[in-house]
C-alpha cells in the first residue's frame, strides 16, 4: 500500500528541540509530522542534566553577549508552560528539583566567580544561612546559594510532549533511509518512508524539511546532498553514582568555570543516583572510565568538604553536543540554524533554548497557507503507523556498574 499525504513541514528529531517544534507548528494550524528512527529524547535530550540555566556559564566565562543574554529569559518561559499559563502545557512533566544550590571551592578565583554569578544573573542567586543549607553543603567555605533554576525530568518531558502531538510522531526504520525526491532547482520536493513491518510506503509531499536530529543532522545533511562540514561535536564523558547519597541539584563554581554540576534523581530500584558534569565531564574525555571513576571521587571529596560518603556504585556514558560548527570550534551562544533552500538545520544548543528555536524556526519558515488540519490528522490515524517510545534516562541503561572498595 502506497499512502501520500501532502505536509507543510517535515521534522526529523525526536528530541526536546524537535518535540517542541512539532507541538507549536501544530498549534499554529500546520500540517506537520515528526519523523524518529530511535526513541523520543534518546539523544542528547535524556543524556543532559535537565537544568534550565539562566546563563550562569556565560557569565564565569565572561561571554555574556547580546545573544546570549537570551538564555536568561529561557527559565522564565518553561516555568510559565509547567504553570500551564502559557501553551505547551506542561502541568504533567515531572520535575526533578525547583531549584540549584551554587557554591564554591576553597579558592579566590572560586570566590570572584560567584560574586560576577550573582551581580549579572537574571534571577539572583539567594545567600542562605548556615542552618538552610543542605547538609551535604554544610562544610563548603563562603556563601552558599540557592539559584532558582528547576530541573526536569527529561523523560517525562518528552513523555508529556508525545501524549499531546500523538498521531503527529512516526517511527522509521533505523536500518533504511529515507527516499528524497529532489526537484531540478535543489528543492526537497517529497520523501518516502516505509513500514517497518510491512510492505506500505508512505510519501510525503512537504514545502519545508527541519533538521533538529543533533548529531543524526550531519548524515541526513549527506543524504541529501547538503555541504559537509557545517556541524561540530563537542564530546562530554559524565559520571554517574547511586547508593546511599542525599538528594542534591547545583553547581560548584571554580573561578571561570562550573567545576562540577550535580543533579540526582530516584532510579526504578529505589536509590539515589548523582549525574555528574561540568568541567569533570569535560576533562573527563580523554580518560577511560575506571580513571574517570577515580577522578570524580577526588573532586566530589574537594568540592564537598568533611563529606564521607557510603559505599557507592559508579559508571560513566559519553554524549556528543552537536552544533552549528563554529569558527574557532568554541560552543555557540544561541540557537543556530542554517537555510540551503527550503531545508532547515537547526541546532538549539542547550535544552532551555528549544522554545527560543522553534520561534526563530517558524520566522524563518515565514507565511504558509493554513489549512484545515482534521483531514491531515485523521489520514494519519487511518495508517496505524508504528510511534516511537519514549527513552529512559542513562542511569536505567548502564549495564556495568564499578563498586567502592
Amino acid at each position: 500500500m502506497n499512502v501520500i499525504l501532502d505536509t507543510d513541514v517535515v521534522i526529523f528529531g525526536g528530541g526536546c528541540a524537535g518535540l517542541w517544534l512539532l507541538d507549536e507548528l501544530r498549534r499554529r494550524g500546520f500540517r506537520a509530522i515528526l519523523l524518529e528512527s530511535g526513541q523520543l529524547g534518546g539523544g542528547q535530550t535524556t543524556a543532559s542534566q535537565g537544568i534550565l540555566h539562566g546563563g550562569v556559564k556565560y557569565i564565569l566565562q565572561g561571554a555574556f553577549s547580546a545573544s546570549a543574554s537570551a538564555v536568561k529569559k529561557m527559565p522564565g518561559v518553561w516555568s510559565s508552560a509547567r504553570s500551564g499559563t502559557i501553551e505547551p502545557n506542561l502541568s504533567a512533566m515531572r520535575m526533578r528539583s525547583t531549584c540549584c544550590f551554587l557554591w564554591r571551592s576553597d579558592s579566590w578565583q572560586s570566590w570572584a566567580g560567584l560574586i560576577g554569578a550573582r551581580a549579572m544573573l537574571e534571577v539572583k542567586p539567594i545567600p542562605l544561612a548556615i542552618e538552610e543549607r543542605p547538609a551535604v553543603l554544610s562544610s563548603c567555605p563562603g556563601h552558599v546559594y540557592r539559584l532558582e533554576e528547576e530541573v526536569i525530568d527529561t523523560s517525562s518531558f518528552a513523555q508529556v510532549m508525545a501524549d499531546r502531538n500523538r498521531g503527529l510522531i512516526l517511527q522509521i526504520n533505523p536500518q533504511q533511509d529515507p527516499e528524497f525526491q529532489i526537484g531540478s532547482d535543489g528543492h526537497v520536493e517529497a520523501l518516502q518512508i516505509r513500514h517497518s513491518n510491512s510492505q506500505s510506503v508512505l510519501t510525503l509531499t512537504l514545502k519545508h524539511l527541519v533538521l533538529t536530529s543533533g548529531a543524526g543532522n550531519e548524515r541526513l545533511r549527506q543524504r541529501l546532498d547538503l555541504p559537509a562540514n557545517a556541524m561540530q561535536r563537542r564530546p562530554l564523558h559524565m559520571v554517574l553514582a547511586r547508593g546511599d547519597l542525599p538528594l542534591l541539584t547545583g553547581h560548584c563554581v571554580d573561578g571561570a568555570r562550573t567545576r562540577v554540576t550535580i543533579t540526582s534523581d530516584e532510579d526504578s530500584a529505589g536509590r539515589i543516583v548523582w549525574q555528574i558534569g561540568g568541567q569533570l565531564a569535560e576533562d573527563g574525555v580523554r580518560m577511560t572510565p575506571e580513571e574517570l571513576i577515580q577522578f570524580a571521587r577526588q573532586e566530589l571529596f574537594a568540592v564537598l568538604p568533611r563529606w564521607i560518603p557510603s559505599r557507592l556504585e559508579w559508571s560513566t556514558y559519553r554524549i556528543d553536543r552537536a552544533e552549528a560548527k563554529t569558527k574557532d570550534g568554541a560552543r555557540p551562544d544561541d540557537v543556530q540554524l542554517l537555510q540551503e533552500r527550503n531545508v532547515l538545520t537547526a541546532w538549539p544548543t542547550k535544552l532551555v533554548l528549544a522554545p527560543r528555536m522553534a520561534e526563530r524556526v517558524i520566522e524563518q519558515l515565514g507565511a504558509l497557507e493554513i489549512r484545515e488540519p482534521t483531514h491531515f490528522q485523521a489520514a494519519l490515524a487511518d495508517l496505524n503507523w508504528p510511534t516511537p517510545s519514549v527513552a529512559l534516562p542513562p542511569w536505567e541503561l548502564q549495564s556495568t556498574w564499578i563498586k567502592d572498595n
